[in-house]
């Protein structure tokens, strides 16, 4: 209990001010008179005037606080390597200990922990976890915090005032002095790159703890796939040349050989993702004669921004002559040989709609149109009557690369086309709008060409299995042949329509090997906190997966099936970093947060990044290894700006308290007030009546 005096004055103060200079003056004037009771006279006044301020007792009934320790304590990543965990657990449970005896002397203890789990922004943030745990304690509470670290912390702040209290911050670091490590540093990292064209990329080997100058193997990989082995010079730059191959990202990994003795091989290893963006797809489109069909080509093809399309409609072959001069043509002459020996390796995808051989274009071209497809080019053949006269392309060189001989027949009957079990597994039409229900819920073909001899993968049939479209691969390229010319039934709504948009672009991008159609593909993807494995195949059942975490840690998975030819795992997203999946033949690589995370940069143990910033509370910094039980001795300071030495830190301990009660007594309210006011007035009478 503490007893005060409190003053509440009846009138203002600059009122209050002016009667005390009058009583004064009054007082004095009385006593330099030497007036018969000028003493009483002077108390009797000064007694008004303190009656006029109005003092009043006050009783504080006060409860003392405890003040707050904070204790954080380092669980990330880095923490992993070597025996850090083990010697950081030793020091908590002795620091526990030894923080016990300031229980008894009114401290209070928080243990934090403080950077584990992939949720973690990048990097080892104890400030600002420490920040979190003495947000509900005033300043005046803190005794000081300490950090239970390998030092690599970084969110150190500018300067010691943006902690918010004025308490000594101590460092008690794990591992031990002169640790040895590799690392590779990124030093030009491109964002966004032209498929097909190169990017260089820009990296430095760092050696800590050891000389630099050494020669190093280094390994690049491009989506897991080895690309290039170079020779390289510890502490120089070096750069490398990488292909972008796709669209999307490509992940490039340059890995560093080890180093003898190091802490860890986990930074050997930097990832750069490269956006490839493709410069637009060139398509060649050559119609061989107006029909209703047509336009559905045409539109669709346009309608993609990607597309660069080529449109040629053959409507007047050699043979129709009229004596018309060619310079009163308004046709355009159709360029063969600048489209089919000059620039064919500048499409993309060559389309033949409904063309027949009408002595446009020499036998050689089709033979530019074969080594074309050979070497990685791409052909879709939409075939109608044409396919089964004398003039089909079947009977030109191109018969090495299509997939069906025509029969010279044509079914002509009402069919729905379905899809093949290979074609509800193959991307280009699994799950097609309408095609989960028996018979699909898409309009009516009237027409389908008469096949033999078919190879390849029939993804949808028709009347007795006949195929309608046919997906093979020759050499390097890709080639369709679609045996049926009313899909354009579809785009016009008939029947209801069908799905004709989805099925032609996937199939012209799939001939134009889109990643994301490919039959054979592994996929891993980041959905908020889970990993996703997804795997496609033409097969019953997917192969296990063995997923590798950033630290080298394996897993193996067991895909379940989602739908026909497509399966699929999740798992949680527990570390920062470059994953990476495989089923032996196929690679899948996906980041969780940054792709090179500060917690794998650097990570030697040190007690220097720490050091100036403690010092400027009046904190130390210390090796557990070179202490005995792992921490030093925890001392008690309740005045001084000395809080650590050679083997000891200390922690300022304050007396806080909370006012939990209040009385007041007013001296001159009430009866009180007057007696004693009363009293200096008679006292004065008295003498002065003498």
């Amino acid at each position: 209990m503490n007893l005060g005096l409190a003053f509440d004055p009846l009138i203002p103060l600059p009122f209050l001010i002016a009667c005390a200079v009058v009583a004064g003056a009054v007082a004095l004037l009385l006593i330099v008179a030497r007036s018969r009771g000028a003493i009483l006279r002077g108390l009797a006044l000064a007694l008004a005037v303190l009656a006029l301020a109005n003092p009043s007792l006050t009783r504080e009934e006060r409860e003392p606080l405890s003040t707050v320790v904070a204790v954080v304590v380092d669980k990330s990543a880095s923490q992993d390597f070597g025996d850090r965990n083990r010697m950081t657990e030793a020091a908590r449970a002795e620091l526990e200990t030894r923080l016990a005896r300031l229980k008894e002397q009114g401290a209070e203890i928080r243990f934090v922990d403080a950077g584990a789990g992939a949720g973690e922004v990048d990097g080892t943030r104890l400030f600002t976890a420490l920040s979190a745990a003495l947000a509900d304690v005033p300043p005046e509470r803190v005794a000081g915090a300490i950090f239970l670290t390998d030092g690599r912390v970084h969110d150190i702040p500018a300067n010691m005032a943006a902690l918010g209290f004025r308490a000594p911050v101590h460092a008690i670091v794990s591992g031990q002095a002169g640790e040895r490590d590799r690392r590779v540093a990124l030093t030009a990292t491109p964002r966004f790159g032209i498929v097909g064209q190169n990017q260089t990329i820009g990296y430095r080997v760092v050696d800590e703890g050891a000389p630099a100058g050494a020669r190093v193997g280094v390994t690049v990989r491009r989506d897991g796939e080895v690309v290039a082995r170079p020779i390289v010079t510890a502490g120089q730059e070096a750069r490398v040349d990488v292909e972008i191959t796709h669209a999307g990202a490509n992940i490039v990994e340059i890995e560093a050989a080890g180093l003898e003795g190091e802490l860890t091989p986990v930074n050997n290893r930097a990832a750069v993702s490269i956006d490839g963006v493709r410069d637009k797809l060139r398509v060649l489109l050559v119609s061989g004669e107006p029909h209703v069909g047509e336009r559905t080509w045409r539109n669709l093809l346009k309608s993609d921004a990607n597309i660069d399309l080529v449109h040629f409609t053959i409507l007047r072959p050699p043979e129709k002559q009229d004596g018309t001069p060619i310079n009163e043509l308004s046709l355009i002459a159709f360029p063969t040989r600048e489209l089919f020996q000059q620039k064919i390796k500048d499409f993309d995808l060559i389309i033949f709609d409904r063309y027949a051989q009408q002595g446009v274009l020499p036998m050689i071209y089709f033979d530019n149109i074969v080594r074309y497809v050979e070497e990685g080019g791409a052909l879709l053949v939409a075939a109608g009557t044409d396919y089964i006269s004398d003039g089909s392309v079947f009977n030109t060189p191109l018969e090495a690369v299509l997939p069906a001989a025509p029969t010279g027949h044509m079914t002509e009957t009402p069919f729905r086309a379905g899809l093949t079990d290979a074609g509800r597994r193959h991307p280009v039409t699994r799950a097609l709008p309408g095609s989960e229900s028996n018979p699909p819920a898409w309009a009516r073909f009237f027409r389908i060409v008469d096949t033999q001899g078919a190879r390849g993968t029939s993804v949808m049939d028709g009347p007795d299995g006949k195929p309608i479209l046919l997906l093979d691969r020759v050499g390097e390229g890709r080639v369709a042949l679609l045996l049926s010319d009313h899909f354009w039934l579809w785009a016009r709504g008939f029947e209801g329509g069908g799905p004709y948009i989805d099925l032609l672009r996937r199939l012209s991008h799939w001939l134009m090997k889109e990643p994301d159609l490919e039959e054979e593909r592994l996929r891993l993807t980041a959905h908020g906190p889970d990993l996703v494995v997804e795997r496609q195949t033409m097969g019953d059942t997917a192969p296990t997966i063995v997923v590798t975490n950033p630290t080298g840690q394996t897993r193996t998975l067991t895909l379940a099936s989602v739908e026909p030819g497509l399966f699929r795992a999740t798992f949680p997203a527990d570390m920062l970093g470059l994953w990476r999946a495989s089923d032996g033949t196929h690679t899948a690589l996906v980041n969780v947060g940054p792709l090179n995370p500060r917690e794998f940069a650097e990570v030697t143990s040190t007690t220097e990044t720490l050091r100036p910033v403690l010092a400027a509370t009046g904190g130390g910094v210390w090796r557990m290894a070179d202490l005995a039980g792992g921490v030093p001795r925890v001392v008690a300071v309740r005045s001084g700006e000395r809080f650590a030495g050679e083997d000891w830190m200390g922690l300022a301990l304050r007396d806080v308290s909370v006012v939990r009660g209040l009385g007041l007594f007013p001296l001159f309210a009430g009866l009180s007030g007057l007696l004693i006011l009363m009293a200096g007035i008679a006292a004065a009478w008295a003498r002065e009546g003498r």
